[in-house]
């Protein structure tokens, strides 16, 4: 068997679906890996690393899409891809069923087996193959970094012979993977933190980590099927929206992390509320790729509302390239181990953690 690693083509995206270490795991297994050249420089993984772990490097990426059993990507296959894949191979990527459904006809026709990243149930058998725990780690550690290169404040509370200089207030909306690592972060750097969730779980995580906790009491069945917030009731949404607009006149550092799997992210933030902040204030939006929880928010842009500034981050863990890489490798290397049975994969469809992943099989789609 072979697995396949092609060079990402995406804009912006810096990450490589398998890093060197996890390369030469899967050799020791019995595991052929092709590996393009140069697949792995943005990450910071050279193609002699690639070499020394066994990989077999190949210039022409069609040698990957056309001629290997297993195809490993960060992001989803272009629609010339997809046409180079052969039938009967295996796709393993990001792949977002909703936004993508040519690709998913395409590989459909071509009869790919493709296993959506974004996809892995959120069981416990399952959670050193969670994709998108690990990369919203990478992503709430850099939104704190990107907001505080964006404050005219610096972060730390200073006694200084100048006089004191109080910390800066960062207030982290959304208490999932992305939250807390936000808020951890916001933390080492000083500022005085404060955080907010609907899900009566995260309340507490919050406050472990030394922030303090904004908004009604979180119900306790706020909570909906593999830990995601559910959507709120109206009721439930006046009383959130009434704390928020509080709270964030006062605010000089915002993250906003909160989304809803499959639906548009949750606007909590309202143009009238950005109406209401100091200026120099700032918004890193890591929702933004699904329509942001600020309703000023751009994606992949920065605008400035009288003196507020809003970030329409995207794709933030691509700018963190090897430990991203890193993490995001091993995810896949656990599921692949997971796959493979003497030397060969197969799928099992009846398997709860391959199953669920599945978007493409036989020639039919499981969207």
């Amino acid at each position: 068997m072979r697995i396949g690693v092609p060079r990402e083509t995406a804009p912006g995206e810096h990450r490589v679906g398998l890093v060197p270490e996890s390369v030469a795991r899967l050799k020791k297994s019995g595991v052929e890996v092709r590996v393009e050249r140069g697949a792995g420089i943005p990450a910071f993984c050279s193609d002699d690393a690639y070499t020394a772990a066994g990989a077999e490097l190949v210039g022409d990426p069609a040698a990957i899409f056309g001629d290997c059993d297993v195809i490993v990507k960060v992001q989803k296959p272009t629609l010339a891809e997809s046409d180079q894949c052969r039938s009967e191979a295996i796709l393993i990527s990001l792949l977002p069923a909703a936004t993508s459904p040519d690709i998913v006809e395409r590989l459909t026709t071509r009869r790919v087996t493709s296993l959506a990243l974004e996809r892995v149930p959120r069981i416990t058998r399952a959670q050193s193959m969670d994709i998108l725990s690990s990369q919203a780690t990478i992503a709430g550690y850099k939104a704190v970094l990107i907001g505080a290169s964006h404050t005219p404040k610096i972060m730390p509370m200073l006694t200084t012979a100048a006089g004191n200089i109080p910390p800066a207030k960062a207030f982290v909306i959304g208490a999932g993977v992305a939250g807390l690592m936000a808020i951890a972060t916001a933390r080492r750097l000083g500022a005085s933190v404060s955080g907010f969730d609907i899900r009566a779980a995260a309340r507490e995580q919050v406050l472990s980590l030394g922030a303090s906790f904004v908004g009604p009491e979180p119900v306790s069945d706020a909570e909906a099927a593999g830990g995601y917030a559910r959507a709120q009731t109206e009721d439930e949404r006046a009383k959130t929206m009434a704390a928020l607009a509080s709270h964030l006149k006062d605010q000089d550092l915002v993250i906003t992390t909160a989304q809803i799997p499959g639906k548009p992210a949750p606007r909590l933030i309202t143009a009238e509320m950005v109406g209401t902040m100091k200026p120099g204030a700032v918004i890193v939006d890591l929702a933004a790729e699904t329509g942001g929880n600020c309703e000023l928010t751009v994606p992949g842009e920065i605008r400035d509302v009288n003196g507020v500034h809003i970030i329409g981050a995207v794709n933030v863990a691509a700018t963190i390239p090897f430990h991203a890489s890193v993490m995001f490798s091993k995810n896949v290397l656990t599921l692949l181990t997971h796959m493979i049975k003497d030397g060969s994969i197969t799928i099992n469809l009846e398997d709860e953690i391959v199953g669920p992943m599945c978007l493409t099989h036989a020639g039919q789609a499981r969207v």
